[in-house]
């Protein structure tokens, strides 16, 4: 594998064989490790607003939740705490301007570690004051900050019920508030969600003290989380529909999939072209040694036997192009991980992951084509007269 051929065109020839394999392997891992990254970034934000378990109303906006069923959920293993919720789309008014948001009423359960993630101005609402805090965006496109009493805020949500209507006032019930702090998580939430106490929003949406939206669970890593869902069942009966995080965001899991899937099979064509190198130069190292083939023909060895060595030839510099292109990935990958040399904004580096994973992935798949590409060179040997 090592040994110069006298042909120079061999030479230069198994030469890019050899850089066509290092370059692929390394732009394959390369692009899994920064594909990985982004999918890791993107579900960051899910993580710190969605629970490891949400209960819903299968059939209607709200439901009941008594306090025997408080008092059972609490007493399941495995469930650290939970979060009643109520919510709903609402209007939302500043001055002369309105915006369609979802108003979020939560309780004092509410996770503090989410809160503090999430908070960026101001301070969190108080439960029994008619205060809100606000996505960045919202602001933004009101027109309003945090304690600014020049303007007006006012909540409005449709009153439930049949009959004429006569008036607005009628027609919608109103809360005036004021805007205690600015959260800011991603783009989608920031200019769409409101957060208020679960009390301003049983008010605001007419909703009784028992009656919820849903409920966020959180459990212990260490349990078993189906045997969770069948203890809430069993509380609860056809009451409620139980969803996990991947769940919750189904199509966002589903678009990042098939997102890496793509890159992945379009990284994999590109490692096939550069796979004919491998094939070509098989081929004319086949070419350039039919003497010496002949003569291992005649002192006894077969066409298989033969072949054998050709593929072996073809093997070994898979093995060692996918190695060093595998090492010279990871060490791109370290660099931007210390150092942080590529950035998608002044602030924000690049997301990499350095796993096994992307290493396994990247390293088989260029193994299995390299095999298939050095068997069907390693074919040309049975096309060759040994007999002359």
């Amino acid at each position: 594998m090592f040994t110069k051929s006298k042909s120079k065109a061999i030479n230069y020839i198994t030469l890019i064989a050899s850089l066509g394999i290092i370059i692929g392997t390394c732009a394959l891992f390369i692009v899994l490790s920064g594909f990985s990254g982004l999918k890791a970034f993107s579900l960051e934000f899910t993580n710190l607003t969605d629970p490891d378990l949400k209960l819903l109303p299968k059939n209607s906006k709200s439901f009941i939740f008594t306090q025997q069923q408080k008092n059972q959920l609490s007493n399941i293993e495995g469930v650290v705490t939970y979060s009643e919720i109520v919510e709903d789309n609402i209007l939302m008014s500043c001055e002369d301007m309105y915006l369609p948001v979802t108003l979020k009423g939560i309780d004092g359960t509410y996770p503090e570690n989410t809160i503090e993630s999430i908070l960026t101005y101001g301070d969190w609402l108080e439960a029994d004051l008619p205060q809100i805090v606000s996505g960045w965006g919202i602001t933004n496109t009101l027109g309003f900050s945090t304690y600014d009493i020049t303007k007006t805020i006012r909540l409005y949500a449709p009153r439930p019920g049949t009959g004429q209507i006569l008036s607005v006032r009628d027609a919608f019930k109103s809360l005036k508030v004021i805007n205690v702090g600015i959260f800011q998580i991603n783009d989608e939430l920031n200019n769409s969600m409101v957060f208020t106490s679960i009390d301003n929003a049983r008010y605001l949406l007419g909703l009784s003290n028992i009656s919820l939206s849903s409920i966020e669970i959180e459990i212990n890593e260490a349990a078993d989380i189906n045997q969770i869902k069948t203890n809430i069942e069993s509380i609860f009966g056809n009451q409620i529909v139980i969803k996990n995080r991947v769940q919750l965001n189904e199509s966002l899991y589903k678009m990042l999939n098939t997102e890496q899937l793509a890159v992945y099979l379009i990284f994999t064509l590109i490692l096939i072209i550069a796979l004919f190198n491998i094939v070509g130069s098989i081929v004319m190292m086949v070419l350039d040694k039919k003497n010496n083939i002949k003569t291992l023909f005649s002192i006894g060895a077969s066409k298989t036997a033969i072949q054998n060595i050709f593929f072996a030839q073809g093997l070994l510099m898979t093995v060692f192009g996918g190695f060093l292109g595998i090492l010279l990935g990871a060490f791109v990958i370290a660099v931007q991980l210390y150092f942080e040399p590529v950035l998608i904004t002044p602030t924000l580096p690049y997301p990499v992951i350095l796993s096994w994973k992307n290493i396994i992935i990247s390293f088989f798949t260029i193994l299995i084509l390299g095999s298939i590409a050095s068997i069907l060179a390693s074919c040309t040997v049975k096309k060759i007269n040994l007999t002359d």
